[in-house]
């Protein structure tokens, strides 16, 4: 058994062909998973260190405007081309899965110029323009969203599977959760990230609403702020100097705010959250939904194509969250929809119902499944 997965660029990508990875990985111990990406993107770190073997490839953004560098990523892309069709060559995979990144052309379009089958998993309820136009080449498509259908071929080649996400997060119980994270099991819990570098208009919200979130009773907050910004946010909430920056510990308690850098166990924060106020990417959503956890989305304004939105907009539809938009959020309006979920527990419980209906948490064995099939192991 040998598959090729194209990942690249943000971790939106990567985990999603990692989760596959490791489905595959424990079904067929004996098989052989590569990995393809570019020196640009997160996945130079993140697939190493997850224990898989990983091949680079020259690509660039695709440019729009008619330019020097429009030429330029047109021969990288050539060149993408080439080296995917040597890697190819060299570790002829029974099938080529590609879950996103700039990466994923050149080697799908390869992989069908060899005729080797291939799949592209699709996380968003908008698809990014390199999955739109692999539809017309792929043997199978897999959607994170049924919003997304609309952009590709209606020949049987789709289906709508929901995005992979990490057993752990719906395997963990709520005790668990709160033990490790060594939170107050009769408090209402409050799970607040704008993504692994942080929101800068999340963070500014959460100073001017923290005086508020304090004064009220049997109530926790995790704020993760994001590595760039932790710093900034400390230090305009407990008035630490300058110079006493560098001193600062890995976490910070602020009356009842632990204000973190990063939630490093992220399926205890899900399983421990009453509530989640955040980003709208594919992946977050995927783990809040097959959790069932309400949320207030703001969705990241400058994601390709807005997919962040479109994302949020199928949650809100669904009636399993709240979107406020990134240019209107402040402490107010953060506040204000906060606490009238929280003084509303029929409600979250509607919206965590509701939410739970829109998971997938098998999505990953789903996917495996076509996998195998495409590939003649099943």
């Amino acid at each position: 058994m040998r598959v090729l997965i194209a990942a690249g660029g943000t971790g939106g990508h990567i985990y999603p062909g990692l989760t596959i990875a490791n489905e595959l990985k424990k079904r067929y111990p004996a098989g052989e998973i590569l990995f393809v990406g570019t020196q640009y993107g997160l996945e130079k770190d993140i697939v190493p260190r997850a224990g898989y073997p990983l091949e680079l490839i020259s690509v660039q953004y695709i440019r729009r405007a008619l330019s020097f560098d429009l030429v330029k990523t047109g021969f990288a892309a050539v060149k993408g081309l080439v080296q995917s069709l040597r890697i190819i060559r060299q570790f002829k995979p029974d099938v080529v899965v590609g879950t996103g990144g700039y990466v994923a052309g050149p080697v799908l379009l390869a992989a069908a110029l060899s005729r080797v089958p291939t799949l592209i998993q699709e996380q968003n309820a908008f698809p990014g323009i390199t999955n739109r136009l692999l539809g017309r080449f792929v043997s199978a498509v897999a959607l994170g969203y049924a919003e997304a259908e609309r952009y590709f071929p209606k020949d049987g080649r789709v289906m709508v599977t929901g995005n992979p996400i990490r057993t752990e997060i719906t395997a963990i119980t709520r005790a668990e959760g709160i033990r490790r994270l060594n939170l107050r099991p009769d408090h209402r819990t409050i799970v607040v990230f704008g993504g692994s570098q942080g929101g800068l208009t999340i963070n500014r919200a959460m100073r001017e609403l923290a005086p508020r979130l304090k004064k009220e009773p049997r109530l926790q907050v995790i704020h993760q702020t994001g590595q760039r910004s932790y710093a900034d946010v400390v230090r305009e909430v407990l008035g630490i100097s300058e110079e006493g920056i560098g001193q600062l510990p890995p976490s910070v308690q602020d009356g009842c705010i632990r204000i973190v850098p990063y939630i490093y166990d992220m399926p205890a924060a899900l399983a421990a959250a009453d509530l989640v106020v955040g980003r709208a990417g594919a992946l977050s959503i995927a783990e809040m939904t097959a959790r069932g956890v309400p949320a207030v989305l703001i969705p990241f304004p400058y994601a390709a194509a807005n997919h962040q939105e479109k994302n949020a907009r199928v949650l809100e539809r669904a009636g399993a969250a709240r979107v406020i938009l990134d240019r209107d959020v402040d402490g107010d309006t953060l506040g204000t929809c906060i606490f009238e979920l929280l003084n509303n527990p029929r409600l979250l419980h509607q919206m965590a119902a509701a939410s739970k209906k829109l998971g997938k948490g098998d999505a990953a064995k789903v996917i495996a499944d076509r996998i195998a099939a495409l590939a003649g192991w099943a």
